[in-house]
């Protein structure tokens, strides 16, 4: 087909040109002198985007989902109890990976559209007076459903009743996009990967892992050999990789680490925030359709999940988008399949990007029966950007996305 896909699911994103171009290299020794210039340059530029002074990243050769394993069994003993709720199609094989590897589970289902009940996971803190409960598992972003949750509030409710247990979270699809902040919030492991936020294509698990955390694994008993973190922070003090790591991976890395630094997190998290409101506005203001998140205090910066009309398919406007104007829009999943389609809105793109990705959507659904207005959405978000800025106003913080 003529022209470019346009790539709109929620992750892979994007990968902008630079990074494209600075992964074009040579392969060379990961071994040589020169090899740790490029390892500290990812590693150490990994620091602020996790708002870390202390703890340490780590990069495997691997998805996000390593990076789930890796926290559960370097920290964790077989059969320890962990707390979590179930609210989208991620958070549910969190939860699956922790029964197959043998953790008791205390699960808090959700709803779907809703977040992370931080009042019910409270409840079960303060209950847990003997502190069986060894670790914390929250979804920062729910990729299925668009929903964010309040990572700080869940560290205030484990503060508030001095519980000592480890705080995990998931941040692939937040990291670089949504503000994420490991030292303020107490996060003991986040887990990320590199094919969303951090515009790269898909292969590396990146994670971080805090001072608590690390001592934890110096005597946690779960069996783990690749995923060792005490293998790569030896390794990585060097400079060096304990296995054989993608050499054009990391350079596409320090690249991407180097765009998100000139343009300055902050005005990444705006920028994030600014484009996804304008995808609302289409989604609510022109198409007069529903969101899978059903509050605004849920809204997702990344991602918005569509909900179709009843007797309407949601995977037959992805096929129409995808086959009939070389548009890629994220599936339902799980309970949602088929109920929604979703549009990713993160890494690298800007308004004209995404006024692409609504008239494909527009485009689709007339196609297969939905009762829109031709051009409502494209033009709701058109006069949400118009009427606002894309800038950050000088000094100034980014807020965390909410409606404007």
């Amino acid at each position: 087909m003529a022209g470019r896909n346009f790539l709109f699911v929620p992750g892979p994103t994007n990968v902008p040109d630079r990074v494209l171009r600075a992964m074009v290299v040579a392969m060379e020794d990961h071994r040589s002198p020169i090899f740790p210039e490029l390892a500290r340059a990812c590693l150490n530029g990994l620091k602020p985007v996790f708002k870390t002074t202390t703890a340490s990243p780590i990069i495997f050769p691997s998805s996000g989902t390593g990076c789930w394993e890796a926290a559960l069994t370097n920290c964790l003993n077989p059969g320890d109890k962990v707390l979590t709720a179930r609210f989208g199609q991620f958070s549910h094989l969190w939860v699956d990976m922790c029964e197959r590897l043998g953790f008791e589970v205390e699960l808090l289902e959700t709803p779907w559209g809703e977040g992370a009940p931080v009042e019910r996971y409270l409840a079960s803190l303060s209950a847990d007076k003997q502190h069986k409960i060894k670790a914390v598992l929250v979804c920062q972003n729910e990729t299925a459903t668009g929903v964010t949750s309040d990572v700080a509030a869940v560290r205030q409710a484990m503060d508030s009743v001095k519980h000592p247990a480890l705080l995990f979270v998931d941040s692939v699809s937040a990291l670089a996009s949504i503000d994420f902040r490991m030292d303020d919030w107490g996060v003991d492991v986040c887990v990320s990967g590199s094919q969303k936020g951090l515009m790269l294509p898909a292969g590396l698990g990146v994670t971080c892992v805090s001072v608590k955390a690390l001592e934890a694994a110096k005597t946690a008993t779960s069996r783990r050999c690749y995923f060792d973190y005490a293998d790569m922070v030896q390794a990585n003090a060097s400079g060096y990789f304990p296995y054989t790591p993608s050499l054009p991976m990391l350079c596409g890395l320090r690249e991407a680490l180097a765009m998100l630094a000139e343009e300055g997190l902050e005005n990444v998290f705006h920028r994030h925030a600014y484009l996804a409101r304008g995808v609302r506005a289409a989604v609510l203001d022109g198409w007069k359709l529903k969101l899978c998140a059903t509050a605004p205090k849920w809204y997702s910066d990344t991602v918005s999940a569509v909900m179709v009309p009843e007797g309407i398919n949601g995977n037959e406007v992805i096929a129409r988008a995808f086959k009939r104007y070389n548009l890629a829009l994220g599936a339902g999943l799980s309970k949602v399949a088929g109920k929604l389609f979703r549009i990713g809105h993160l890494g690298d793109l800007n308004e004209l990007m995404l006024l692409g990705a609504l008239s494909g959507a527009e485009l689709a659904m007339l196609d297969v029966g939905v009762k829109i207005e031709p051009g409502s959405g494209v033009a709701a978000a058109q006069n949400y950007w118009r009427s606002h800025s894309p800038a950050l106003p000088k000094g100034a913080a980014a807020k965390v996305g909410r409606p404007a």
